[in-house]
């Protein structure tokens, strides 16, 4: 069987292991990229005409911003320990890092603009909310969600699901500029699993079927969402991490559940 095309493999174990970029993925709003870092090891970039927050996935490191120090940011060192350490950067701006550890950063990126500064996004910035119940419950770390305000286009949260739950779940999508129906956003999910020899599957799908791929995910890969519903389900015995990377041409998330599957709500 054939690599779905919405599915992203790592392109390597250290280094730039993802460059998921509008063109990439053909699409106009988000873009994920994703660095391993050993201690010692420096990285930056310049974000032109993008903003971008980085999140750090596991490890810690020392950041600037257009030479101004943050300091060293980072605590865990397992993407299922805690909340994370994040930096919003706008648009027109230099970022660097220096590992103080190894590090695994997430540079997740949308269309900039506005008068926006670069801001430390401490653990507990926002609550840790658990969603569902049973074997559909997962544990949800906003980074930057639609109620903070500070930013353009960017919405980005962290996500765990227990082993053997669905997540993502009852099927919903966010792919028609409806509001206040419906926002339409693009979405990349990053997956990591706990212990990392798991596996896990997503589903991407329209009403109309004219997408569907149902894809077999392990540790370090990434799926995109261009439209249509996106539930996931991790097996038993391992958990899932996956940070959700959203933008569109309104920074709203407004999702649209399948309505034959809504039942399980009520």
């Amino acid at each position: 069987m054939s690599k779905s095309p919405l599915l992203v493999r790592p392109t390597s174990k250290t280094g730039r292991i993802h460059d998921v970029t509008p063109d990439t993925a053909g699409w106009n709003h988000v873009g994920f990229g994703l660095h391993r870092m050993a201690p010692g090891q420096a990285y930056g970039e310049e974000t032109g005409e993008r903003e971008v927050c980085l999140v750090l996935v596991s490890g810690k490191g020392r950041f600037a911003v257009d030479g101004e120090d943050f300091g060293e940011l980072g605590e865990r060192m397992s993407p299922f320990d805690g909340a994370p350490h994040a930096l919003y950067v706008p648009a027109g701006r230099h970022w660097a890092v220096d590992a103080t550890t190894d590090l695994e950063l997430a540079v997740c990126s949308a269309p900039g603009g506005g008068d926006y500064h670069a801001r430390v996004i401490p653990p507990g910035t926002h609550p840790r909310v658990t969603r569902g119940t049973g074997a559909n419950v997962r544990h949800v770390y906003n980074i930057m969600p639609e109620d903070d305000g500070a930013a353009n286009a960017l919405l980005v949260v962290e996500v765990i699901t227990p082993q053997g739950n669905t997540s993502s779940y009852p099927p919903h999508k966010h792919d028609q500029d409806n509001l206040p129906h419906e926002s339409q956003l693009e979405e990349t999910y990053y997956h990591r699993m706990n212990p990392p020899q798991g596996f896990a599957f997503q589903r991407v799908y329209t009403d109309d079927r004219s997408l569907d791929e149902a894809m077999a995910i392990e540790d370090g890969d990434v799926t995109l969402v261009p439209r249509g519903y996106h539930p996931v389900a991790t097996t038993a015995g391992y958990d899932l991490y996956y940070l959700n990377v959203m933008a569109g041409p309104k920074r709203v998330w407004k999702f649209h559940n399948a309505p034959e599957h809504e039942w399980m709500l009520k």
